[in-house]
């Protein structure tokens, strides 16, 4: 397969899965709003939320006061966040539209009719009198496009990338959240007087990867913190689990390998026996911060060299995003 068709499918579903992760934690941080809280406790709360993508410097550019409004408008709709709703479905259609020749016809109709629903909802009010709507909208459009990938294409190399931008994207997030949610709930934002109680706390974050349910099932249980880092971590049945990510992506690597993946492979197998022989005791006797720290360093390495075992050198597709739209670049 030419490495700028891998490329695109890469990018296609990284983009699509990272708007979904986005319309998660929008959905459940607006859930969470109507809880009685106090004023500092509210403003906490979206300053998490834009801390999980790292995006609070640049919002603060953008916007005098972190506010609800204003947080769901640079997070869902805003042009210059490249990481935004609204420019990441637009990127994954823009990346689908490149390659449309390997998708089939009804994984580019999905693709291309959520762009046009888009600027629909864009154009209207939506996501002013109903967000909550308009983010499960857009829930529903990623599981409609991951159902028709995996329904209507041969699962051939094309396939395989599609998966491994899905995996890759969904392991970053998954580590975001706990990380920005475990710091917070140490700094005292989940007991903080007059905020919301620890129970929907935790439950908030596991609905943010829809992991309630599961939780009940798995623990039957009270949630504790330290349940939840082990499920969203270890457990190999939990879809956006860290140890799934890793399951998909070590597999995935083995059947695209070249003669130059090697090393690649080794880097991804090492970090998946960590997880895959690690208790949440030692873990958490480590620290949680630095352990999840450590990771996310590791997936950001992994990707880079995915890009350059696979796809377009990040710095060509750098390169290429300054004299067009941009189809193919990591935020």
């Amino acid at each position: 397969m030419l490495s700028r068709t891998a490329d695109h499918l890469f990018w296609m579903a990284r983009y699509t899965e990272r708007a979904e992760n986005t319309a998660r934690m929008l959905d459940v941080r607006v859930q969470n709003a109507l809880l009685p809280q106090s004023t500092l406790a509210a403003e906490q709360g979206w300053r998490a939320l834009l801390g999980i993508s790292e995006l609070e410097p640049a919002f603060a550019v953008k916007y005098p006061a972190l506010t609800q409004p204003n947080v769901i408008d640079f997070m869902a709709r805003n042009p210059d966040n490249p990481s935004s709703i609204a420019n990441c479905l637009t990127a994954a259609r823009e990346n689908a539209r490149a390659v449309r020749g390997t998708l089939t016809t009804e994984v580019w109709e999905t693709e291309n009719a959520t762009w046009i629903e888009l600027q629909q909802h864009l154009r209207g009010s939506l996501l002013e009198q109903n967000p909550g709507k308009f983010f499960e909208w857009v829930k529903y459009r990623s599981h409609l496009s991951r159902g028709v990938t995996l329904g209507t294409m041969l699962q051939d190399k094309a396939f395989d990338f599609i998966r491994l931008g899905t995996f890759l994207e969904r392991a970053d997030n998954t580590a975001r959240i706990l990380d920005v949610k475990f710091l917070a709930a140490q700094d005292g934002e989940s007991v903080e007087p007059g905020g919301q109680p620890e129970f929907y706390y935790w439950a908030a974050l596991l609905r943010s990867v829809s992991a309630f349910e599961i939780y009940r099932k798995v623990y039957r249980d009270v949630i504790t913190p330290m349940r939840v880092a082990e499920l969203l971590m270890l457990h190999p049945k939990m879809p956006r689990s860290l140890m799934a990510c890793m399951d998909g992506i070590v597999d995935i690597l083995k059947e695209v390998h070249n003669e130059g993946s090697r090393d690649t492979e080794r880097f991804a197998g090492k970090l998946h026996a960590e997880l895959k022989f690690s208790r949440i005791e030692e873990i958490l006797e480590e620290g949680l911060h630095s352990y999840l720290t450590r990771f996310l360093e590791c997936i950001n390495e992994l990707g880079e060299r995915i890009s350059s075992d696979f796809l377009v050198p990040m710095k060509d597709a750098q390169e290429q995003s300054q004299a067009q739209t941009p189809v193919s670049s990591q935020t």
